[in-house]
């Protein structure tokens, strides 16, 4: 453990979140791990109400039934679980809350009887999923009855996913091996408090020679796999806000938003990329603000990068109220990292039914070498084929640069709208002259003839229409 860092209690960490909590009872009908299910999609019962627990536990572990009754004499708790129903920030939840005391929070066959459970609960009554993870991972003295467990939470977690119902996982100090594995980093949100340790090898298991540093919060936030390192007296308001932008879906796509520059439109496409790179223009962050009341971000591709320039998350609206999704390039050149956030949001939206809103601004997508060894082709198809999948609707404001396909890949087809203070290429006329071996003064004319200006892609059929300024009250 991180010096300074605390480390909550079960019952402490419900009362960091809510002042209202209900144990769930536990299972009256132990599920027998032999009867776990490789098919997600089969969703009988497979309890089992001849099952007994074995004395010394399923490998008659010596001493096993002693430390647990010392356990839960030292805790209180009858596992390393808890798991009840909540009121968080005016949104009803199933919560689940690790006890690390009991066991280290290890997951054993009875951890995994009252996760199922709970999640059954959570499906039964439409509830989201919040998980207050602190857990040393598999317990050893069940073996590999204890490992298998994390298929059952894996299915539990799917089958809740399926029934598009949020998950939001709280990691705790210490969050390690097979908890961070399932309910820690499978779940939607990943929140972190600051300086746990966090981590798929625990202290005890790693390199002798391993960074520390490496196994923290903040560490897995910059390697993208936490959406934020937070802290605990601002987690009920955080986390009450997360619980109710996820759990208000909308069938109605977000209308456009109005320009927020006066401009007129640009007579040639020369003047179009100007205005498109002037400094002064309105960026997204100036949309963001302008469109919702309150907004919270994700961050992170889960799979070891961030990209400041892709801002990533779910907002309500101003005047109507309604949560949507947003993804919104910042005027920089898009890497892989970036792309493949975006496609991450479009599909948590997507399978909650919450529309989404793109902002398209990039000169393009990174092409410097380290973009291709992360994959920028596969994370830009990744983005097409999200938008291209998405049932749920998505509206697209081009709001300064449209970079060629690193732009395109955020557009939705036959819902696009663009800014008086924008333009769309193929791609950058410099760069076409170059192609086309004309000389630098040829560039001018080449915008022209790319026909790029905002007009010309209402032409083309490229856009739908011109998002305009609101109208000025008399």
């Amino acid at each position: 453990m991180t010096e300074d860092v605390p480390r909550y209690t079960a019952r402490e960490a419900i009362a960091l979140v809510t002042s209202g909590f209900t144990e769930l009872p536990g299972p009256t009908s132990p599920v027998p791990t032999s009867s776990v299910h490789t098919n997600p999609a089969d969703t009988s019962d497979s309890s089992d109400p001849t099952r007994k627990f074995s004395p010394d536990g399923p490998l008659s572990w010596q001493g096993y039934d002693a430390s647990r009754a010392r356990a839960a004499a030292r805790t209180g708790e009858e596992e390393s679980v808890v798991c009840g129903t909540a009121t968080i920030g005016g949104t009803a939840t199933v919560l689940i809350s690790f006890e690390f005391g009991f066991l280290g929070g290890s997951l054993g066959e009875r951890t995994g009887d009252r996760l199922e459970a709970a999640y059954g609960y959570a499906r039964e009554h439409r509830l989201p999923v919040v998980s207050l993870v602190a857990t040393g991972g598999s317990r050893m003295q069940e073996g590999m009855r204890a490992l298998v467990q994390l298929q059952r939470v894996a299915r539990q977690s799917t089958l809740t996913r399926e029934a598009g119902l949020p998950q939001i996982a709280v990691l705790r100090d210490p969050t390690t091996g097979g908890g961070w594995a399932t309910l820690g980093a499978g779940a939607d949100v990943v929140l972190a408090l600051p300086g746990a340790q966090v981590g798929f090898a625990g202290s005890r298991v790693r390199p002798p020679d391993a960074d520390p540093a490496a196994y923290t919060a903040e560490a897995q936030l910059a390697a993208g796999a936490v959406d934020a390192v937070v802290p605990p007296a601002e987690l009920p308001e955080l986390l009450g806000l997360w619980l109710h932008l996820l759990s208000h879906p909308s069938a109605e796509p977000v209308p456009p938003p109005p320009a927020l520059a006066d401009t007129d439109l640009p007579a040639t496409g020369w003047e179009a990329v100007g205005n498109a790179r002037s400094p002064q223009r309105p960026h997204a962050t100036a949309y963001l603000d302008a469109h919702l009341a309150r907004r919270t971000e994700i961050s992170g591709d889960r799979c070891g990068g961030t990209d400041d320039g892709m801002l990533c998350g779910f907002g309500v609206l101003k005047g109507g109220g309604r949560t949507v999704a947003y993804a919104a390039q910042t005027g920089t050149a898009t890497r892989p990292a970036g792309y493949r956030t975006a496609a991450r949001l479009i599909r948590l939206a997507d399978r909650l039914r919450i529309p989404v809103l793109t902002l398209v601004d990039t000169p393009g997508a990174a092409n410097d070498a380290e973009a291709e060894r992360q994959g920028a082709g596969a994370a830009i198809a990744d983005v097409f084929g999200a938008v291209a999948a998405a049932r749920t609707p998505v509206t697209t404001l081009l709001i300064g640069e449209g970079g060629s396909g690193g732009a395109l890949a955020l557009a939705a087809p036959d819902n696009t709208w663009a800014t008086p203070d924008s333009y769309f290429s193929v791609i950058a006329p410099e760069l076409a002259a170059a192609i086309l071996k004309r000389p630098p003064e040829e560039v001018r004319a080449t915008a022209d003839q790319l026909r790029i200006r905002p007009q010309d892609l209402v032409d083309l059929g490229v856009v739908r229409g011109i998002a305009q300024p609101p109208k000025s009250q008399p």
